[in-house]
């Protein structure tokens, strides 16, 4: 058995003396393991960095072996994700979510999405919007996906500000006015034709929304809790779009 496909690297741990078990998000078929034969080596450690884009060629008697990764580098962008507390912590904490996923199970509009994230970490904002946007994909590929898209009581599409915590639907604000106080926060930005820019408030709307579905749908049923990364990135990019006087306090 073996196939080729372009990668991005996800996490290593030691296997022996001088090899690694890599771990892999593939563009074709998902997340995937292998090992890498003087994996620990000073040539082969650089490339190993989480976010680094590689070519992986995968080789195994049967399918269902660990089999062996033979990399190539093509893109080695970990050290400027070494740069900012928001890259360091993004990395990780998508590399997370993508655990939740089963292994070898495709998702390429997910390897997509990574691609792209890896490239503005840098920016909390624009991070901060991608990073959610990536967790509700997450959420739809294990069947628990969100429809903020219309009104779960009226069907309308319009001031659309809420989300039921039971259906993980939207709901317009006259609606869901009476049991407001029961309801999770929709940020504007998650509208489908939104123009709006996700500002410090709207993001920890956001990710307060993403948390609650995760840790009831993926997180509790396997006795998990969310990534500590997660909530590193989410205080970075919290701290990074705060106000001067916010960041002193």
């Amino acid at each position: 058995m073996q196939w080729s496909d372009e990668a991005i690297v996800l996490g290593v741990r030691r296997h022996g003396e001088t090899s690694v078990i890599a771990e892999v998000m593939t563009r074709g078929r998902g997340r995937h393991l292998g090992m890498v034969r003087g994996g620990r080596s000073r040539t082969m450690q650089p490339v190993l960095q989480p976010g680094n884009s590689v070519e992986v060629t995968w080789r195994a008697r049967l399918d269902e072996h660990l089999g062996e990764f033979r990399i190539e580098p093509v893109e080695l962008r970990a050290s400027r994700l070494m740069e900012t507390a928001t890259a360091v912590y993004g990395v990780q904490a998508m590399a997370a979510l993508l655990r939740f996923l089963p292994e070898r199970d495709p998702h390429p509009h997910l390897y997509e999405a990574l691609a792209v994230i890896l490239e503005h970490l840098h920016e909390p904002a624009e991070a901060g919007e991608l990073l959610i946007r990536f967790e509700l994909a997450v959420l739809n590929d294990l069947g628990f996906g969100l429809d903020l898209s219309r009104c779960a009581a009226t069907g309308g599409q319009e001031d659309l500000c809420y989300v039921s915590p039971k259906s993980g639907r939207a709901v317009s604000r006259d609606a869901g006015a009476p049991w407001a106080d029961r309801m999770l926060a929709l940020p504007a930005f998650l509208g489908e034709e939104s123009r709006h820019a996700a500002d410090r408030a709207a993001l920890a709307e956001g990710f307060r929304l993403t948390a609650f579905f995760l840790n009831r749908h993926v997180c509790e049923p396997r006795g998990l809790e969310l990534a500590s990364s997660r909530e590193g990135f989410v205080q970075a990019a919290l701290k990074a779009l705060a106000s001067p006087v916010e960041k002193t306090a």
